[in-house]
């Protein structure tokens, strides 16, 4: 079976273009599969959907959560299709194997008063980490960006005419999206009298720099979150997520339409950006319940 496991992540990596993460998850999945089979003395062409069904609930029973199971059996399936397709196999039997339902979780947000009271106490800053960290946070929140888009940001993506930034985005795509005018000027003041202060004799292009002068990592951006809202007295975790699902349900709260925000986000699909619907609604639920008389 491991021969097939290697040949099937080529096939994903060559065929699929699916990224090297991709493959190193399904790869993981596979791996732990390919045990389970030999602790039970299971073969790959004869398992049934009962020993399949029997490995979900285990799954299961290990305490994985829905969406991590869910994403191991779309791994299987996806296995499974290329070993029928591939005549590895005469028959599918995770074709009947039902995914798991998804979560329905609803963000984490900051009011707008605890993200306006937080990016004040990061102004006035003293030494250069202040005036990077302040531009980053801002940036995060004034655009929506994911962390990755945050550390892969370039100089040349940033038109300052029209007050734009290029952001590459999940699968590669490409989106416009607006600088706000706070943050554009603490963005301007971070480039001509911060940054030099990072710069090296490596890679110049990227925006956010560390000490070293290369760009930042996602586990460097998560430390300095978590370090400026320990120093701020915030109670939240910290993390650029939430700064990013902060935006858009501000956003919506004052009155942005859906498809903007999906437009501004990235999101592929509407139904995506429909959760913040639900968070606005869970606002007004809140709100309904504290003030009225009748409750």
């Amino acid at each position: 079976m491991l021969s097939h496991i290697d040949q099937f992540i080529r096939f994903l990596a060559a065929e699929k273009g699916l990224s090297v993460a991709y493959q190193l998850s399904c790869r993981q999945t596979l791996d732990h599969f390919y045990h389970w089979l030999n602790e039970h003395q299971y073969k790959i062409e004869n398992i049934s959907l009962n020993e399949l069904s029997c490995y979900s609930k285990e799954r299961t029973g290990d305490h994985l959560a829905r969406s991590s199971l869910r994403l191991e059996i779309i791994h299987l399936r996806l296995f499974y299709k290329w070993l029928h397709t591939s005549n590895h196999i005469s028959d599918n039997p995770l074709a009947l194997l039902e995914l798991p339902k998804k979560e329905f979780l609803l963000p984490d947000v900051l009011s707008q008063e605890t993200i306006k009271a937080f990016l004040n106490g990061l102004a006035n800053p003293v030494t250069p980490y202040d005036v990077r960290d302040r531009a980053m946070i801002e940036l995060l929140y004034s655009s929506g960006l994911r962390v990755s888009e945050l550390i892969n940001l370039k100089s040349s993506d940033i038109d300052f005419d029209e007050r734009f930034i290029r952001v590459q985005g999940k699968g590669d795509k490409t989106r416009y999206v607006p600088i706000g005018t706070i943050a554009y000027d603490i963005l301007q003041n971070y480039l001509s009298e911060g940054r030099q202060f990072f710069l090296s004799k490596k890679d110049h292009s990227f925006v956010f720099l560390s000490r070293r002068g290369s760009k930042l990592t996602r586990e460097r951006v998560y430390q300095i979150l978590k370090q400026r809202a320990l120093h701020a007295g915030l109670e939240e975790d910290l993390f650029p997520h939430l700064l990013r699902h902060s935006f858009a349900s501000h956003l919506l709260e004052n009155g942005a339409d859906l498809r903007i925000i999906q437009e501004l986000l990235g999101h592929a699909n509407i139904s995506t950006t429909q959760i913040y619907t639900h968070v606005d609604s869970k606002r007004l639920k809140s709100i309904h319940t504290h003030f009225h008389p009748r409750q």
